[in-house]
């Protein structure tokens, strides 16, 4: 039965109530308290599911949205798997893994990274030395750090192309003001501390 069509019927037994004193406007009343619990249960179920399905809408905006957003701004979610979300130290990176950036930011080819692999070993093994050594004050194990790395830039620019060597150089620009800095020299790779 249609919602008005009862209303209607509703409204015709309300008003012979009003007007009647005999017993069957007693069970007239009874049949629009019944008629009444229905209608008003229909309207709130109808309210649940609007609420439901404008809920459900809501969410899949919201998700598909900040979805989009976090494919528009992978910065953040670098930084943070990096480790350095809450302002924290990381860990350096190891060679495979600077390597795997390296080839995924700059489409190294395999001679490129057979070429590179061993220059990054190299700077990972003395900055690990340069690390281990308590004999240096933290300023000169910067200093000493900085020439490190340029040398390793040294190394490695010619191998890169032109195009490679400006995003190389971007990137470093990049890694240098997440750094505010302090620790790597522009051109630089990423330091390994």
């Amino acid at each position: 039965m249609n919602s008005s069509r009862l209303l209607r019927r509703l409204n015709a037994v309300v008003v012979m109530m009003t007007t009647s004193n005999s017993p069957f406007s007693t069970a007239a009343m009874f049949v629009a308290a019944g008629a009444w619990q229905r209608v008003s249960k229909e309207f709130t179920r109808m309210k649940k599911a609007m609420i439901c399905a404008l809920l459900s809408l809501t969410m899949v905006c919201c998700g598909t949205a900040l979805y989009a957003q976090m494919q528009d701004n992978p910065g953040p979610t670098t930084q943070s798997t990096m480790g350095q979300a809450d302002g924290m130290r990381r860990a350096p990176m190891t060679t495979d893994e600077r390597l795997a950036r390296m080839t995924q930011m700059l489409n190294l080819t395999s001679d490129q990274q057979s070429k590179i692999r061993p220059i990054l070993d190299n700077e990972s093994q003395q900055m690990q030395t340069l690390r281990s050594d308590s004999s240096m004050s933290r300023d000169d194990k910067m200093a000493k750090m900085k020439s490190i790395r340029e040398n390793t830039n040294s190394q490695i620019a010619p191998i890169l192309t032109g195009d490679q060597q400006k995003k190389w150089e971007q990137m470093q620009a990049q890694h240098m003001g997440h750094q505010g800095g302090a620790m790597a020299p522009q051109g630089a790779p990423p330091p390994q501390q």
